[in-house]
């Protein structure tokens, strides 16, 4: 959690708010390849990269 009040500060005193949507996307997409692997549907999620 370290990790994120760091970007989170360096978001507000810097204001690069245009990083925001990309590290979305970013932890977004890093969380349905993490949850995904294993499953039945980890084939179907591959295809899409």
């Amino acid at each position: 959690m370290e990790f994120l009040k760091d970007i989170w500060g360096f978001l507000k005193e810097r204001k690069k708010w245009w990083l925001l949507p990309m590290i979305v996307v970013l932890l977004l997409i890093g969380a349905l390849i993490v949850l995904s692997s294993g499953t039945a549907v980890a084939p179907f999620i591959y295809t899409l990269f």
